[in-house]
């Protein structure tokens, strides 16, 4: 392990690039606790310990959201925004097109992303100032039906998403790992020292929480555990190369085809769309209608994170957002062009479409397994919760929910892979 640090630290370009990004989630982190100017934080805190979806988007925003902080809303605009324009380019002919011109596609498609994450965050921040300000019994913002209160608020809210996209941008371009999902992953690993130690602090005053409170760390660890193994389990494609020449032998290779092909990417947008009815729910239920009210009521109640209903939708679009997404990122006939470009083949498969075919449906077998595998993941501690609160063994809180352990695993498999890359490099770097 020192020896793998001493390798790390010694590599000079990679030693900036660490730097660079600790520089900016240190950064990040301190603009999370800066508060919105004449926020009344205690009594949000209060309304946030007992509503658990608004803890569930808090997964999203780092702790913002409870401390009203100028990055309220965190990148779940930029989510949002990404979600619509993958869905377009399969609506869209144009942007289909552009989603396969390569690197300079996807720099385009990133570019519609952010022009559209900005009107999102100003109309998700009118959305969710209002939410939350109706929601506790004491204002968090007076006055808020001021344009001149709202408004400066709103853009400053704006301002914060946009300021925390571009600095995932930065760590994409200048860091190491993925920008946006390390700022999400910092998010998440904030909030675990206080989890410890509020379920310590329950522990010591109540000892029917010290039973739940074991099971819940060593479920934690099972799962993460779990998840390591299928994130990194992959299916081996067996392909032949026909060598050059009258006595030339054929190579043999392989085409790796993962099991968790998504990777973290379908949680993320699972978490920020199942979060959305309980919100306009909650936005609903003080409306001047009775209707509105009513209909917003039952949202409300329908969609909490301990309802089945909401277990059920939870689970279908994790599925389906895997799905969705590997069919964009795994086009089996351009792999298999390639295969036939390079005088490959599987054996016992014909080049061409055939391989195609065969390409495809392991392809979905695989993602059908990974699919399921992942909503489980994404429901299990909820489901181990609910079993607490039901029983006599008394409950506590998650140390990370599913979804946050499928996203760290994620990022700290893919910190590790482009880590031992740029090793490489370094490495061969010497001999030039």
């Amino acid at each position: 392990m020192f020896k793998y640090l001493s390798q790390i630290w010694n590599s000079k370009d990679l030693r900036k690039k660490i730097l660079f990004t600790v520089g900016i989630i240190v950064i990040y982190r301190l603009i999370a606790h800066i508060t919105v100017p004449g926020a009344n934080t205690e009594s949000l805190k209060a309304f946030a310990s007992r509503n658990e979806l608004l803890q569930m988007f808090s997964l999203l925003t780092g702790g913002s959201t409870e401390n009203f902080s100028i990055v309220l809303m965190g990148i779940s605009p930029y989510i949002n925004a990404s979600i619509i324009i993958q869905l377009l380019t399969v609506v869209i002919p144009k942007l289909e097109s552009i989603s396969k011109e390569g690197e300079m596609g996807r720099r385009r498609l990133n570019s519609y992303t952010r022009w559209l994450t900005l009107p999102l965050a100003f109309l998700q921040s009118y959305g969710m100032i209002v939410l939350l300000n109706s929601q506790t019994q004491i204002p968090i913002i007076e006055n808020i039906n001021n344009p001149a209160t709202i408004l400066p608020i709103m853009l400053t809210i704006s301002a914060g998403t946009i300021l925390l996209v571009w600095m995932g941008e930065q760590i994409t371009e200048n860091g190491i790992g993925n920008g946006i999902s390390l700022l999400i992953f910092t998010g998440i690993i904030s909030s675990i020292p206080q989890m410890v130690g509020q379920n310590l602090f329950l522990a010591q005053g109540d000892e029917s929480k010290i039973i739940p409170f074991i099971v819940v760390t060593l479920l934690t660890i099972i799962l993460t555990t779990i998840v390591i193994l299928v994130t990194e389990a992959a299916r081996l494609i067996p392909i032949t190369y026909a060598g050059r020449g009258i006595r030339a032998k054929s190579d043999q290779a392989s085409l790796p085809i993962r099991i968790n092909q998504a990777g973290m990417i379908p949680i993320i947008f699972a978490v920020a769309l199942v979060s959305f009815p309980g919100i306009i729910g909650q936005f609903l239920v003080n409306a001047s209608s009775p209707w509105l009210r009513t209909f917003g009521a039952s949202l409300t109640t329908l969609f909490q994170p301990s309802t089945i209903l909401y277990l059920i939708v939870y689970f279908l679009l994790v599925v389906a957002f895997t799905f969705f997404y590997v069919s964009i990122t795994f086009n089996p006939e351009q792999v298999a062009e390639n295969i036939q470009k390079r005088g490959g083949y599987i054996p016992g498969i014909r080049p061409g479409v055939q391989t195609a075919d065969y390409l495809r449906l392991t392809s979905g077998r695989l993602t059908f397994f990974g699919a399921t595998f992942l909503g489980l993941i994404a429901v299990l501690p909820i489901l181990i919760q609910y079993l607490f609160k039901s029983t006599s063994i008394g409950t506590v809180s998650l140390l990370i929910s599913g979804a946050g352990i499928i996203i760290i695993v994620g990022v700290v498999l893919d910190l590790i892979r482009q880590t031992n890359a740029q090793l490489q490099m370094h490495d061969y770097g010497k001999f030039y």
